[in-house]
This record gives structure tokens, sequence and C-alpha cells, in this order.
């Protein structure tokens, strides 16, 4: 595909091909948003250009507002959500409390998918890093004192976003990642309100179980229904929830004399 910025002769410059390289590896997950990138003897050395073409390639990448470029730091991966999430939707998407079921539902959705991809193309070094996200998931919630809640979410967040990675999709996984924030308030609905009750807690931690041996045992039909039952089933514990509070509500008011 020819970039409407190449040379003015139809040509692509070497600084359009070096920029190219290297929104290629942030598309393909390998430099990710706020990671700082490699030093300039590296680049120059994995990407077969000359300094000059580096530091034209960079230039051109800081343009697009893709790398960010700090005195005294070097260069980064700029964060490539940050416009999404500063609109009037998306304040208002992380504003109100109905948006956790929507998101949920598109959650549903799009991890059913990635999980059901993932245990399709999974690389073996793909299913290490699912491995140790879910690793440090378990070790987490097998010694809740030791985190705040938040963190747990966190983690949790990261086995899931382990597993978009390995469906080797990066549309998919950006329109996850877009999302991140928001998502991330989710997790911590569930691991706020869910972790502290025994049964659901036991119950998540079988559905991350399911999920992660289907798809480090490459079933995806399986890790797709783990995945989307997973979601189904925190978006109803969530609800049953909500409607304990309400009927506390109307008890509490009743107590008080409103009559």
């Amino acid at each position: 595909m020819v970039r409407s910025d190449s040379s003015k002769q139809g040509k692509p410059q070497i600084a359009d091909q070096v920029a190219e390289r290297i929104e290629r590896l942030i598309v393909d997950g390998v430099l990710k948003a706020g990671q700082a990138l490699p030093s300039e003897r590296r680049l120059v050395e994995k990407l077969g250009c000359s300094r000059s073409a580096l530091r034209e390639g960079l230039r051109v990448l800081r343009g697009r507002g893709i790398v960010d470029t700090e005195q005294g730091r070097g260069s980064f991966v700029a964060d490539l959500s940050r416009a999404d999430n500063t609109t009037p939707l998306m304040h208002l998407f992380s504003s109100q409390p109905r948006t956790l079921f929507d998101l949920l539902e598109v959650r549903a959705l799009l991890e059913g998918e990635s999980a059901r991809l993932a245990a399709l193309r999974a690389t073996d070094v793909d299913r290490l890093l699912i491995k140790r996200r879910y690793d440090e998931m378990v070790a987490a919630h097998e010694n809740l004192q030791s985190h705040d809640p938040r963190e747990h979410a966190r983690r949790d967040h990261a086995f899931h976003r382990a597993i978009s990675e390995a469906s080797h999709n990066p549309v998919l996984v950006h329109t996850l990642q877009s999302l991140s924030d928001l998502m991330l308030s989710t997790v911590f609905a569930s691991v706020n309100n869910l972790y502290c009750r025994p049964a659901q807690k036991r119950q998540i931690d079988r559905q991350h179980t399911r999920l992660h041996q289907a798809v480090i045992e490459q079933l995806p039909e399986q890790a797709q229904r783990a995945a989307r039952e997973h979601i189904h089933s925190v978006r109803d514990n969530l609800h049953e929830i909500e409607q304990e509070e309400q009927r506390l509500v109307r008890a509490t008011m009743r107590l008080e004399g409103w009559k």
C-alpha cells in the first residue's frame, strides 16, 4: 500500500520505510504504548538503516503522533488511545453505571473471539506468556491480604490481555486496548464486588482455569465458550448485586420512616 506522504516521485523515502517498520512493531504489539524505544544504536542495527534515516523516521512518527520524545529520556510509543478517551462520548460511557453491562456484552463478543483465535494461533512464546500472567493472577488471588483490589483487577486484566495478544489479530488487540480504561473498570467492579464473596470467587477461579486450559491445550471452541461464559457470569452476578443493593435501599428507607 502506497502512503500519501511518500516522496514526491512516488517512491517511499528511506525515512518513510523506517517509520513504517517501527509502526509495524507497534501494531504487532512488540512495542506497546508508553514503552521506550530501543537505543538509537540498537534501532540502527535492527532496522539496517543509517542514523540520519532513523532520526528522520522518528520525526515522521512524531508528526503522526505515534512517538513522543522527551529531552534526556529518549523516545516512547505514544498513548495511542488518549484522544478517544477524552471525547465527550467516552466521558459519558465512563460516567454512566449502565455502561458497565453494555461493556460486558462487548467484552463477551470480542474476548470470546480473541480466545478462539488464541487457541488456534498462539505460539509457544504466547502460551508461556499466558501461563505467566495466569500464574501471577492465581498467586495474587490466593493471598488477598497482600494486594489491594485494583492490583487484583490489573492482574486479571493482564491475563485477558495476554490471551487477546495471542490472537495475532492487531485490529482486535487494539480495539480491545482502546477500551482498556473502561474494561479495567469492569474488571475492578468484578474483583471488588465478587472476590469478597467466597462462592463467586470460586466460580471466577474455575472459569479462569477453564479458559486458561482451553487456550493452552489449543481447543478453540472450548476457549471461546469459556471466555463468553466467564463474562456472562460476571454480568449476571453484578446484576444480582445491583438488585440486592436496590432492595437494601428500599428496606432502609422504610426503616428510617419513609412511609
